[in-house]
């Protein structure tokens, strides 16, 4: 089959072509990504980011440019928004009653407010999780709770690199299912 005809199944919602599509071009998005970050974690990151907004709008893929083409530049928009968003937390107005505000601050731990907010959400976050599926269960806990690398979730769960890759892209994207239809 050639590649157009995944991309056509994949407009159809066809999984296996979601899956050769992710498998065939990763490497070009993530070489790519790693050239630009000089970031293992972020080039993975924004890797999958990547094939998720595209797998979500592949209806909108234009056949007159290369495949490949589309996805380094939906990477380059990723990369983009995730350095606006660092730079903007690191960077914040304050106005002067602010300012003189924040020098009055003596204890800078959060306010037992702040730490039950924080639990609340938290415990949120991890019963969304329980809806899923066990092995996403699994592959959100090992990436996020206990930051593990894609390679090393590989390893632990003795499975190839891609299925790995493939499992988070699912369970990010159905946590976030879950997230919107509950919340």
């Amino acid at each position: 089959m050639e590649i157009i005809e995944y991309i056509e199944n994949a407009k159809k919602k066809d999984q296996i072509a979601f899956t050769f599509l992710l498998y065939y071009y990763w490497n070009d998005v993530y070489g790519f990504m790693l050239t630009r970050t000089e970031n293992e974690t972020d080039a993975e990151d924004i890797t999958i980011e990547t094939f998720a907004k595209a797998f979500d709008k592949i209806a909108l893929y234009n056949s007159e440019f290369q495949f490949n083409t589309w996805l380094i530049a939906i990477a380059k928009n990723v990369h983009i928004d995730l350095l606006r968003k660092k730079k903007s937390s690191l960077f914040i107005t304050i106005n002067e009653e602010e300012k003189n505000s924040a020098y009055s601050v003596a204890d800078s731990t959060p306010s037992a407010e702040d730490s039950l907010i924080i639990e609340q959400n938290l415990s949120q976050l991890l019963q969304y999780i329980k809806v899923l599926k066990p092995h996403y269960q699994e592959v959100i806990q090992l990436r996020y709770f206990q930051e593990m690398s894609y390679q090393e979730i590989a390893n632990q769960l003795e499975e190839p690199l891609n299925n790995i890759k493939i499992k988070l892209l699912r369970a990010k994207k159905l946590l976030a299912e879950i997230i919107e239809n509950k919340g």
